[in-house]
Formats: structure tokens, sequence, C-alpha cells
């Protein structure tokens, strides 16, 4: 049975208008100008014998037929592009990269430069987020995450390193190695577990203290840098500081069991494999420049592993 549909260019001028709340928003969109916009949908109202606007030219509004037509042609127009985008290796447009924050800020930005010299032609838009990965419904072209998988089914997935984990604080804060407990213990709300999975793996046992919860990771580190006390962070995001000496790994570091990956789409993308392949390389770079930094924190000591802590 043939489709009796009206025409693509007036279904997308709808579409951005409606979508964008004014005419001359869609026709910024879609470099045409704001008549050619009218027309479309006039076109469009004069085709299907209804109207989809009403109100004043400079503020129209949906009518409700709009509003029924609308959701169903913006999740035609995005099926169709994600389509477009699985089957297609285009050069044009940017590489959508979606990253978690702090790993973002602390390890990945002060390493793009070196990418950006070497693929000078390759421009790359970056997104946070820690939720889990569906190319399914998102845009994105790379993703780069930490945990223990199973990860999505349509990704093909790049192991970067495994992460360490362990307490970090501010070499201003002056205590005995065996009271460096006592601070007061820093977290966050998105790893709340962290110091319970750290004393899991190391045998630590500790009665946590009142510290200071923090809504982004990142925050936490500052609060720990300026010397609030005692928090746990994975290594990758504490390397510049503990080398600059901004920070300092009492404990020294631990494997946590969760692994940093970049994740892409399962097609075929040169700027994305381009990306994920230099991400591995520096990824590699890192943790063989990281080994003497651990091996000189070491791991932690099992005669210290009956510490328990009384409140100040």
């Amino acid at each position: 049975m043939a489709r009796r549909l009206p025409s693509l260019n007036a279904l997308r001028a709808f579409e951005a208008a409606g979508r964008l709340g004014l005419m001359k928003l869609a026709a910024d969109e879609l470099h045409v100008t704001h008549s050619a916009i009218s027309r479309q949908i006039q076109h469009l109202e004069e085709m299907m014998d209804i109207r989809l606007f009403e109100g004043p030219k400079h503020a129209p509004k949906l009518t409700e037929a709009g509003k029924a037509l609308l959701p169903a042609l913006s999740a035609a127009f995005d099926q169709m592009d994600t389509a477009v985008r699985l089957v297609s290796d285009t050069e044009e447009g940017p590489l959508d990269v979606s990253c978690l924050g702090t790993f973002l800020m602390r390890w990945l930005i002060p390493r793009l430069h070196c990418f950006r010299k070497e693929h000078q032609t390759i421009e790359i838009r970056m997104s946070t987020a820690d939720t889990p990965v569906d190319f399914s419904r998102e845009n994105f072209d790379v993703a780069i995450r930490v945990g223990t998988g199973p990860w999505p089914d349509n990704s093909e997935v790049m192991p970067l390193f495994a992460e360490w984990f362990g307490p970090v604080c501010s070499p201003a804060i002056k205590v005995e190695p065996n009271e460096v407990l006592r601070l007061p213990l820093l977290q966050t709300q998105t790893r709340r577990s962290a110091w319970k999975d750290w004393s899991k793996r190391t045998g630590i046992a500790f009665d946590p203290l009142c510290g200071t919860e923090f809504e982004h990771f990142y925050f936490m580190l500052e609060g720990a840098i300026a010397g609030l006390g005692l928090c746990i962070a994975p290594w990758p995001l504490v390397a510049d500081d503990i080398v600059a000496g901004r920070l300092i790994a009492p404990f020294g570091f631990v494997e946590s069991g969760q692994d940093y990956v970049a994740l892409r789409r399962r097609r075929r993308n040169r700027k994305a494999a381009t990306f994920t392949n230099w991400l591995k390389n520096s990824a590699a770079d890192f943790m063989q420049s990281s080994n003497l930094e651990l091996r000189h924190f070491g791991s932690v000591s099992r005669e210290t592993s009956s510490i328990s802590l009384t409140s100040k």
C-alpha cells in the first residue's frame, strides 16, 4: 500500500516551527527564509485541510491538531536521523563525545590539545553525563564511562585502564600517619559507597566521621584540595594534583574492580575510530607513566587493618 504523505519539506518546516516555537528560529535551523517556512506550513494546512497554528504571526500557538501531530513528527525525524547516522560516515559536522564530568575536567581536557594538534580537521563537541549509554536513543558518537559492565550490545568497547582508588587529602593538613582517618571524611552523592568499597578492598575498618557531602565529584575534590578533609578518589582524577603537590595519598591506591572504557557505535565512522584509538594510546601512555607513582605509593599495609576511629 502506497504511503500518502504531504511534502517532506512542509513536514520539516512545521516540525521545526512547532518544536522551536517561532518560525524565525525554524528558518534559522533549516537555513531558509522566514517566508519559506510560512509558505510550507500554509501548503501543509491546505493539503490536510486543517489549521496547525493560530494567533498572531509574531507569536503563533499550536492548535489542537498541531499539538497532536508534532510529537509523532519529531519522533519520526529523530528515527530518520539515527538511521542515516548508522550507515553513513560523513566527514561533515563535529564528533559528539559524551564523557563523565570529572574525568573530562581532570584527565581528558589537559590532554585534548594533543589530539587537536594531531587531527586539526576533526571538531569535537563535548557533553557530560554519567547515565547508562543507549546509542539507539542518543545522538553522540563516543561515550566514556567507568563501571563493570555489561556494556551495550550495539557498541564497540575499547578498554582504557583499570581504576585504582584511595584516600587523598591536602598536604597542608598535618596529622600523624595513624590519625589520618580521624579527618572528616568527604563523600559525593554520585558515589556514596566509595568509603565502604575501599574499606572492603583494603581490610581497613574505621568508624566514619561526619564530613561534607557534595553534589558533584569535582566539588568534593576541590574540597579535599582546600583542606576540608579526606576523600576517596580514583588515580586518573588526581594524578596531576598529586604530582603537582596539591594532594597526597597517605594509603596509596588499590584496584576498585571498575574499568574506564570508551564506547562507540557499531558503524563505519572514521572520526570516532580515530578519536578512540587516540584515547587508547593516551591511556596506555598515562598508565605507563603512572606505574612508578603507583609503586611509590604502594599498597595498603595489613598492619593498619585494625584501625578503629572514634569521633573527635
